[in-house]
């Protein structure tokens, strides 16, 4: 008897085109829109156009279909498009599902009193972080990154955690052959970063030395899946009068703690230094 092959249930039966021609080229605009929205905190539709490389016109039937459906607002006092409630519904649904943001809350929120340092959570995208939860400090100078940011994950604290534990190979195809600059510390080159990432591998937690940002670091650790598999990171981060150089192994080893914590608490393995 033949065996019967399972269909893939997320596509139609017998489809096996997998050409650009399978796009969308509307929903892709509208969703190259999205991001653009997504990415500021209030945008006109001037600055959403040019953003995006595309027309004031084509923006705004995209947008006004968006508002239709509550995932942009537009705010008519200022004139400026948001992201909408439904699209945040749409994001929390991605969060709801990874239960790390739900799990990591109060160990974040421990973190924070502990050290007085902002703590945060991220994921690693394409070779960048993306912030999905924050607990501030009170101090009046801190760090900020409200849910959703995005960052250089080369640049990061968390996005150097998250790398190092990944497969070598997908740690080095992430990263461009230059890397962008920021400040003076700043790592730019791939082989130095690589052999960033193997001190980090045996330290067990990374450190963002001022390399995004001047007069800011942050300590990060790696969150493991069921599979022993990297798949978030959590730090600390504060200006570095603060966060200071001979407080690296402390806040290394509380937030290395935390992320394990993070990490049996939503069913993962603990990874083991050097592992």
């Amino acid at each position: 008897m033949a065996a019967v092959t399972a269909r893939n249930r997320g596509r139609p039966k017998a489809f096996h085109d997998k050409s650009h021609d399978v796009l969308i080229q509307s929903l892709d605009r509208a969703m190259e829109v999205l991001k653009t929205v997504a990415s500021g905190n209030g945008m006109t539709l001037t600055m959403i156009a040019e953003t995006g490389g595309q027309s004031a016109p084509t923006c705004y039937r995209i947008l006004t279909t968006l508002k239709k459906h509550r995932i942009v607002e537009f705010d008519e006092v200022g004139q400026l498009w948001h992201v909408g409630l439904e699209g945040f519904r749409i994001g929390m649904n991605f969060i709801g599902r990874t239960r790390i943001a739900e799990q990591s809350r109060p160990v974040m929120q421990r973190i924070m009193t502990e050290t007085g340092e902002t703590a945060n959570l991220a994921i690693l995208d394409r070779g960048e972080v993306t912030f999905i939860s924050q607990v501030e400090t009170h101090e009046p100078i801190r760090a900020f990154f409200r849910p959703g940011t995005r960052g250089p994950g080369h640049a990061s604290g968390i996005g150097k955690a998250i790398m190092a534990f990944l497969p070598e190979e997908q740690a080095r195809a992430s990263l461009p052959e230059d890397l962008p600059r920021y400040t003076a510390n700043t790592i730019t080159t791939r082989d130095a970063f690589m052999a960033e990432l193997a001190e980090i591998r045996a330290r067990g937690f990374a450190i963002d030395n001022e390399e995004r940002t001047e007069g800011m670091r942050c300590i990060a650790a790696p969150v493991f899946n069921a599979y022993n598999e990297v798949v978030a990171g959590v730090s600390l981060s504060g200006p570095s009068v603060r966060v200071k150089l001979e407080r690296d192994e402390e806040f290394g080893t509380l937030i290395r703690s935390a992320a394990d914590e993070i990490t049996r608490a939503t069913g993962g393995i603990v990874k083991g230094i050097s592992d």
